[in-house]
């Protein structure tokens, strides 16, 4: 396994859309098994392939204590969703910013697990704000997105400063 790189918001790669997963074998095995170890290691409880810069529709989760139950979701769809809830929202391509969004509390999702097979999940809750942050990196947007312009304006001059002072 291997740790990978994190794109950054506002990195335009962020932006760029997520191909279908055609055929899941070892090469996408061992994507996820990276991506997890990424996500552990930033540490985070969600990972898009788009934020390693990896376009395929590919997101991890694992909302648990003791980060040990990673849900993989190739290919997720939200079939349904209901009610509303507003979280307080981070991410690991926007490190040091949270907010609070307003999504649906509860959803079904259908998607490939990491052996290829089809599942439908219900989710609500953390789990689902979570699944629902991955996804929507996978069709370019970014949790900020969501906030107002002024302040979507002050997230990307600092986080562009600290990309500055960084490099």
């Amino acid at each position: 396994m291997a740790l990978l790189s994190l794109l950054h918001y506002p990195d335009p790669r962020l932006h760029k859309i997520a191909a279908p997963v055609k055929q899941v074998d070892d090469s996408i095995r061992k994507l996820i098994d990276d991506m997890a170890e990424t996500m552990y290691a930033a540490p985070g409880i969600g990972l898009a392939a788009t934020q390693v810069n990896v376009h395929q529709r590919i997101i991890i989760v694992d909302t648990s204590e003791n980060n040990d139950r990673l849900q993989v979701f190739i290919n997720p769809e939200i079939l349904s969703s209901a009610g509303e809830a507003e979280r307080e929202e981070g991410c690991l391509s926007v490190p040091g910013i949270y907010d609070r969004i307003l999504r649906p509390d509860a959803i079904t999702v259908r998607a490939l697990d990491r052996e290829g097979n089809s599942f439908t999940l219900d989710a609500q809750g953390l789990l689902a704000t979570c699944i629902q942050h991955e996804m929507d990196h996978l069709v370019g947007k970014v949790f900020v997105e969501y906030l107002s312009q002024l302040k979507q304006n002050r997230i990307k001059t600092k986080m562009r400063k600290r990309s500055r002072t960084a490099g």
